[in-house]
């Protein structure tokens, strides 16, 4: 209605279609003009048919594991660290992202201005995260791990992710329940922390450090998109004075520091940050992948 000059399209038709193989199926056949969100092995498979276009562009996301602080067996810094160093990332991220996937490392990604290129992971070491276990006296623990229900830019495939980390934490012992929802329910009792551990994700909205660091994992975000429920004083007065001052230099000095506290508290294991894929037919002209996660129509035609 504002650009009108830009919009070619006199009708568009939203087909609700959960699998993602039946969706690239149906561009393939020339039954839809766009596709979202496949799994990685539906991409090569695609691209062979030569029957669709493949587009993908680095994804300004991040998808990750998040602990919930308030849950008494998660509290402790030790059980978070033995946790995070049991999983074998690089394992997860070639079987769920394959190719699509850059391995995080902060709660953000490395195209973010502000982003703290020092920190680095903790090693994976299961003999270190047992001994940790047995530090913290959490032997024989058992959590619940929620996995998301549907794919997301940031996750292709959350069941599979859960089963590795099942089978990675049973390694030091650690007893995991998966669990799962419906989406619209998972992400209600998710803001109500009624989990241990979560699946979740994120893709930036404006591109602004605050839109992760604030939105995410500030005290006001608790109850909301701050599913670990951590609230750290320290990382919280740097995000909101970083958020009140405009000169960038110091910004980028508050956010660097609010990154150093979360990795050294762990609230979150940080897992990927994945390649976004769209499949559109053929005939379909000038569709553009949003850097902002949305799918939009602007500027596109069909020939």
């Amino acid at each position: 209605y504002w650009n009108k000059d830009d919009i070619h399209i006199d009708n568009l038709v939203f087909v609700i279609t959960k699998d993602s193989a039946v969706r690239a199926q149906k561009v393939q056949a020339g039954e839809c003009h766009v596709s979202a969100y496949p799994k990685p092995a539906e991409i090569d498979s695609v691209k062979k048919s030569g029957k669709a276009t493949v587009l993908d562009q680095p994804g300004f996301n991040v998808g990750y594991v998040g602990y919930n602080v308030e849950k008494p067996k998660l509290s402790d810094l030790k059980v978070r660290q033995a946790l995070d160093m049991a999983i074998n990332k690089d394992a997860i991220i070639n079987a769920v992202y394959q190719s699509e996937g850059l391995k995080a490392t902060n709660p953000m990604p490395p195209t973010q201005w502000g982003y703290d290129e020092s920190l680095k992971d903790a090693s994976y070491d299961v003999e270190k995260a047992k001994a940790l276990i047995k530090e913290a006296g959490a032997n024989n623990l058992e959590i619940d791990l929620w996995y998301m229900p549907v794919q997301r830019p940031y996750n292709p495939n959350a069941k599979l992710m859960a089963e590795m980390l099942q089978a990675d934490w049973a390694k030091i012992g650690v007893d995991t329940k998966l669990v799962t929802y419906e989406w619209g329910e998972y992400l209600n009792r998710a803001a109500k922390g009624e989990h241990d551990v979560i699946l979740a994700g994120w893709t930036g909205d404006n591109g602004d450090p605050d839109n992760w660091l604030g939105t995410l994992l500030s005290c006001d975000a608790v109850g909301g998109n701050n599913y670990s429920r951590w609230c750290n004083k320290d990382f919280d007065t740097l995000v909101t004075n970083a958020r009140q001052i405009t000169n960038q230099d110091d910004r980028v000095s508050d956010y660097v520091q609010a990154q150093q506290i979360f990795k050294e508290q762990l609230p979150w294991t940080t897992m990927a940050h994945s390649v976004v894929t769209v499949f559109t037919a053929p005939n379909v002209v000038d569709y553009k992948i949003s850097p902002l996660g949305s799918i939009r129509f602007d500027g596109v035609k069909v020939e």
